[in-house]
């Protein structure tokens, strides 16, 4: 069994809804329900329609807890459940638009990893096959997600990358 798993994939990729399907496969593997950590934040009708969206595909077979900031806290709440945690791009977005120190959140969250005993999968957004932004905030989101994706892809036991809802086996 995986302890650790990230999906990657664009915009619209389908990342999600593999993700939703490997953990839910888990969580029957172990005759269980599946733990959701959910990162986004509502601050406008489109992000909420968005999150009823995926809260409408989810069933009862999901518990969930919102963590926009606080993965590890999060994350010590699965007591043994395969997790979800979708995304690390709106975790991060919401750090550094919060002044967090990213780097030290990523390095707690790997730390909290290496001790967790539930499998744990994390999706995320490929943002570094676009153009170069305009602009130095955008500049900086797509480096930190880039470094990262890359941290977590080092200590993930799988990789998957979501091409147009098929998944592609990386590591």
């Amino acid at each position: 069994m995986i302890r650790c798993c990230l999906i990657t994939g664009g915009a619209r990729s389908g990342k999600s809804a593999i993700a939703e399907a490997r953990v839910l496969a888990l969580a029957a593997q172990a005759q269980g329900t599946a733990l959701y950590i959910a990162t986004a934040q509502a601050y406008d009708d489109e992000m909420r329609a968005r999150i009823a969206a995926h809260q409408a595909r989810r069933g009862p077979e999901w518990h969930t807890v919102h963590a926009p900031l606080d993965l590890v806290t999060a994350l010590a709440q699965a007591d043994g459940r395969p997790t979800l945690v979708d995304c690390l791009t709106l975790w991060l977005s919401n750090l550094m638009l919060a002044g967090h120190d990213w780097r030290d959140a990523a390095q707690a969250l790997l730390a909290t990893l290496a001790q967790h005993d539930a499998p744990v999968v994390f999706v995320t957004n490929e943002v570094g096959m676009g153009i170069v932004p305009e602009n130095a905030l955008a500049r900086a989101f797509r480096d930190a997600a880039g470094t990262l994706n890359q941290m977590i892809a080092s200590h993930a036991d799988e990789v998957t990358l979501a091409v147009s809802g098929l998944p592609l086996r990386v590591k």
